[in-house]
């Protein structure tokens, strides 16, 4: 087969190693899963926009995925020797290796991805060991129960003379407590298969809502129309009353944005900005007259033609609490969220709570194997007030771009930032709250 009909097959590999689903690329870069299906099974030829629109969502050239093997196995080997930090590595004759010992260089960039494969595993099991609560709340219960079981048998063996109707009734409990166990050891391992395949199962109504959101690509064409909220939900597949709940929130406050900045509006005010200021949300902003923080919930609700059109990418979006608590999130490939526990603290997103309606950007580089750049916009502002209290609620903001489309220039400043200190590899840090598994020598 020619090199370059084997584009599929690398847009595969790089989508392994990155932990994506062939589902999500294909919805983030316009088209339907079981054509990428062929694509990646080289059925189908590539190039053009498509190509340029998958190589963005994989962060990686166009050129790696169109050009020959060499092209490819050495890219990977460079990212090896970035990885992993070695003065050592020649890598200015990574081409002669390669050329020389193609076997080797396979081998090496076998190992790079089923590596970072690994790491990826470890960093969501972890961050699901320590703080998802529906794992605990199984854990606590297979503990509890056999607790219970050793309890009733201790009794049984230690007390040597028992009626007859108490040895029965401690024999039920125990035959009970088993049965139970039984149940609760086996919701633990779906709890941790659902781990696993997180992508196909839902574990909490967050997740489920989550997944909502991810499917509609975070725009909603009804709602902008003027639908009601409970409209849209009912046609969704949505299967808990609490996810219904959550979503109808989500949905209401979408409404509500859509009331105070409708989207005719907004492109209008995106074509009369310089294409290098359309992604500042405080410019728009203040070319519309409206807060901060309602454009950039705005801007993460364009249908995908529109940001094509008008944007440098598809943004990313978190919004939490004062505690830190995710409330609403956008994913941005390259840019991880934790699904539980705390967020880095370096994140532009806390940093705006320290000064409330205050706009706050800088540029971050993501600890981990991808080292990203991201351009981050954050605010606080006040979303009501406690009942009884004079303080307002705070509501953080974050909006993401990937830096070489956003920004000023190279010269910016980088913050180097990770995902949550239980994972993120970055050494010296004065912002750490614990010791790191990912850690180089850990």
């Amino acid at each position: 087969m020619a090199r370059s009909s084997l584009a599929g097959s690398r847009i595969r590999e790089r989508r392994v190693m990155l932990g994506l689903r062939q589902a999500e690329l294909a919805r983030r870069a316009g088209i339907s899963a079981s054509y990428l299906n062929l694509i990646e099974h080289n059925r189908r030829r590539i190039g053009g926009k498509l190509l340029l629109d998958i190589a963005q969502v994989l962060g990686v050239e166009a050129a790696l995925l169109s050009e020959g093997a060499e092209a490819a196995l050495t890219g990977t080997l460079r990212e090896a020797a970035a990885d992993g930090a070695l003065a050592a590595a020649e890598v200015e004759a990574v081409d002669e290796f390669a050329g020389r010992f193609p076997g080797w260089a396979q081998l090496l960039s076998t190992q790079h991805g089923r590596i970072g494969q690994l790491e990826q595993s470890v960093e969501a099991l972890t961050d699901r060991l320590a703080h998802d609560p529906h794992l605990a709340a199984s854990l606590h219960e297979v503990l509890s129960t056999v607790t219970a079981i050793h309890a009733s048998s201790s009794i049984l063996v230690d007390t040597k003379e028992l009626e007859p109707e108490w040895r029965d009734r401690f024999h039920r409990n125990i035959h009970e407590d088993s049965a139970r166990l039984a149940e609760g050891a086996q919701r633990l391992v779906d709890e941790l298969d659902a781990g696993q395949a997180r992508d196909a199962t839902v574990n909490s109504p967050q997740e489920e809502v989550d997944a909502f959101l991810d499917a509609a690509g975070h725009a909603f064409p009804d709602l902008e129309r003027g639908a009601a909220p409970d409209a849209v939900i009912a046609a969704a597949n949505l299967t808990s009353v609490s996810a219904q709940g959550l979503a109808r929130d989500r949905l209401g406050r979408m409404a509500a944005d859509v009331a105070a900045l409708p989207m005719a509006r907004l492109v209008e005010a995106l074509r009369g900005l310089r294409s290098e200021d359309r992604a500042d949300p405080v410019r728009l902003a203040a070319a519309l007259g409206l807060g901060v923080a309602l454009v950039m919930r705005r801007l993460v609700s364009l249908p995908r033609e529109v940001t094509d059109d008008l944007l440098p990418a598809a943004p990313g979006l978190v919004i939490a609490d004062a505690s830190g608590t995710f409330l609403y999130r956008r994913d941005l490939p390259g840019f991880p969220l934790p699904r539980f526990g705390a967020a880095c603290p370096l994140w532009p997103l806390f940093t705006a709570l320290q000064r409330p309606m205050y706009p706050v950007r800088a540029r971050v580089q993501m600890a981990g194997r991808s080292d990203g750049v991201f351009d981050a916009y954050a605010i606080a502002e006040a979303d009501g007030a406690a009942p009884g209290w004079d303080e307002p609620i705070l509501r953080t903001h974050m909006l993401l771009w990937p830096a070489e489309g956003a920004g000023e220039g190279a010269n910016t400043p980088v913050r180097g930032v990770g995902v949550t200190c239980r994972i993120c590899p970055r050494e010296d840090c004065a912002a750490r709250r614990e010791p790191s598994i990912m850690a180089r020598g850990a």
